[in-house]
């Protein structure tokens, strides 16, 4: 049986939740069998590591916690969701779809190294959750492409909206900078689809990015069409 999981991703704001939701709602709406994930586990006890970081607990700075101490906390989180969640539906052939990934770690972790070590960290990572972890690769990575500018207007909108409190990530401007830098990176190495999503610094229409992310998908999942 065919086993398929795509992971969208992509920095903090660039639409990667309203994207995957509106993807999840047309495999729905198809009737093709699916199962929707969202990672960070956030509310499960097992990622408590992952809250405690992104919360501050260990330093403001994301820098105070190293990429490889941080990748595991993320990676833990993603193999506890696969063992106890979603393995049997992955194994009996429903489309995973996944709001982050791995591919987060070789944004958000990869972006605390120097570019002389980018390419050594992310062959530890992937060999680190693929083949230490065991958990599944994903088929297809949608990096949603957004300049760190926008992504930074988009998070302060989102934060007076909902009255939501920045993480670690999130209120650190270097990171958010250093991250696109890593993401880029990572697109080109790993065989990333890239959707850019923004256009002379405002943001394309959401309708617009999900056709150009069904186009995109369209050898991997046939019956999307």
């Amino acid at each position: 049986m065919k086993k398929r999981l795509i992971a969208i991703d992509g920095l903090d704001a660039s639409g990667k939740m309203t994207q995957t939701e509106m993807l999840k709602d047309l495999l729905e709406a198809k009737g093709i069998k699916y199962r929707y994930l969202s990672f960070p586990t956030y509310d499960a006890d097992y990622s408590a590591h992952v809250n405690m970081y992104l919360k501050g607990r260990f330093g403001d700075n994301p820098e105070a916690v190293n990429a490889f101490a941080a990748s595991s906390f993320f990676g833990a989180d993603r193999f506890c969701s696969y063992m106890l969640d979603w393995k049997k539906d992955y194994d009996d052939g429903a489309i995973i779809l996944a709001n982050r990934y791995t591919s987060a770690n070789a944004v958000h972790q990869l972006s605390k190294m120097p570019e002389s070590e980018y390419e050594s960290f992310l062959a530890w990572l992937m060999d680190y959750e693929y083949e230490k972890l065991g958990i599944p690769k994903p088929n297809a990575v949608v990096y949603l492409c957004v300049p760190p500018a926008v992504s930074q207007k988009m998070i302060q909108h989102r934060c007076d909206e909902t009255g939501a409190e920045k993480d670690i990530h999130e209120k650190n401007k270097a990171h958010l900078e250093n991250s696109y830098k890593a993401a880029l990176y990572s697109a080109e190495k790993l065989g990333w689809i890239k959707i850019d999503c923004s256009t002379d610094g405002e943001m394309r229409t959401r309708e617009d990015i999900q056709q150009e992310i069904i186009n995109s998908l369209k050898d991997i999942i046939p019956e999307i069409q």
